[in-house]
């Protein structure tokens, strides 16, 4: 994602059983809905929005055409948040081979961290994923450059790291 030179510490993290999840009940007015039929426009928007400040950059080049490609994929899922109405957030879901579906970016808006929606809000990305084709394993990676409580919120809801390493920038 990022371009930067600085050395991070990339964290790997599964989810082998659904039964792992530990839920956190969603505060009142946050809803989720699946961006269907996809629409790039809203990937790009919350991808250029909440990855302003996480240095996410890989991404910011891509043409109309480039962000057409990969949000119209039977593989890839967009699930956005909002609370009482208003766009907070946003999280891609993305089916891979044997089972696996990564939750391949997630964040909220720069206003609404901090205000307790995180936990909440990746509950529904984690249930949302295991309903997502023949799930067996979810999984993610974070890094020290993301947002500081992203690795706790990802351990307290039941992942369990399986690898680190050293990064540039933000993510592989």
């Amino acid at each position: 994602m990022g371009q930067s030179h600085e050395t991070s510490t990339i964290y790997y993290l599964e989810m082998l059983d659904r039964g792992d999840l530990r839920a956190k009940d969603a505060p009142p007015g946050l809803e989720i809905s699946m961006v269907a039929p996809p629409a790039f426009e809203v990937n790009r928007r919350f991808y250029k929005e909440v990855g302003a400040k996480w240095e996410w950059t890989d991404r910011l080049p891509w043409s109309d055409e480039q962000w057409s490609a990969y949000v119209n994929r039977y593989e890839l899922q967009t699930w956005t948040a909002s609370v009482d109405g208003e766009p907070a957030g946003y999280f891609e879901l993305e089916a891979q081979g044997a089972g696996d579906v990564e939750i391949v970016y997630f964040g909220l808006l720069d206003q609404y961290t901090g205000c307790g929606l995180g936990g909440a809000m990746l509950c529904e990305a984690v249930e949302r994923a295991w309903s997502f084709g023949d799930a067996r394993r979810v999984w993610l990676h974070t890094c020290t450059k993301d947002h500081p409580a992203a690795l706790e919120n990802y351990l307290r809801r039941g992942f369990q790291l399986y690898d680190t390493r050293p990064g540039q920038g933000l993510l592989p």
